[in-house]
């Protein structure tokens, strides 16, 4: 592997600035700075930036985060800060990408991963993968709403309804939603449909994987090799 390209693996450096780095003889090889940031390096070749002894993390990375309201799912927006931004201490996460997207007003569990197969079979339309939401809403639920949502709802500019959801009614006005699908904002269209609206949208499950009781909002961990085979087990 070429020096410039490991360095921008293993730090916050563009491949770019890592050559202005080996330059300016921050980085050593072995002991010994290197001619060129080109060179290339072995497995066993000792790295160091700045003092610091960079380690090349093999496999792919599994995030769960307690998303907050005011943070959108991309890597680039001009008026939001990103859920990204919120990663402090991972390396390189640009790399990374959320399983799907929470909007902007949207909280809970969000999951961000660089592994693409693990992420589509989650958020395919054909693998069904269930997702839990805890709704509240500005009116009273109407009486017939449980049956409209396992029956399927004609959304707004769609051609075919809706797969069959689950609703479950804590009070006249807060209520949790499981979805099988992952259409644009589709919960909140669900309810436009009944002439409601969702004042507030918290997400509490994805898969086989619920939001640890002990994340706090805006934290994020690890997930661990039992919970990212649970994730897509379910379903």
């Amino acid at each position: 592997m070429r020096l410039d390209k490991f360095l921008a693996d293993t730090t916050d450096l563009t491949r770019s600035l890592a050559t202005k780095a080996v330059k300016q003889g921050r980085v050593l090889v072995n002991g010994d700075k290197p001619k060129s940031a080109a060179v290339k390096i072995a497995d066993t070749d000792l790295v160091t930036f700045d003092g610091e002894t960079l380690t090349l993390e093999s496999g792919f990375r599994y995030i769960i985060m307690n998303k907050p309201t005011g943070y959108v799912c991309t890597h680039r927006d001009s008026t939001h800060p990103l859920v990204f931004d919120l990663l402090e201490g991972i390396i390189n996460p640009r790399d990374l990408h959320t399983v799907g997207r929470l909007d902007v007003d949207t909280t809970g569990l969000l999951l961000i991963t660089d592994d693409g197969q693990w992420s589509h079979i989650l958020t395919s339309p054909k693998r069904h993968k269930p997702k839990v939401y805890r709704a509240w809403l500005a009116e009273d639920l109407c009486d017939e709403a449980e049956l409209r949502f396992e029956r399927g709802i004609l959304l707004e500019d769609d051609d075919t309804p809706t797969l069959p959801a689950q609703l479950q009614r804590i009070t006249p006005r807060e209520v949790l939603v499981t979805i099988h699908e992952g259409r644009y904002h589709q919960v909140k269209r669900m309810f436009a449909a009944l002439s409601n609206h969702v004042e507030k949208l918290h997400r509490e499950s994805m898969g086989g994987l619920e939001l640890p009781a002990d994340l706090a909002v805006g934290e994020y961990r690890p997930l661990t090799e039992e919970e990212i085979a649970r994730a897509i087990a379910v379903g």
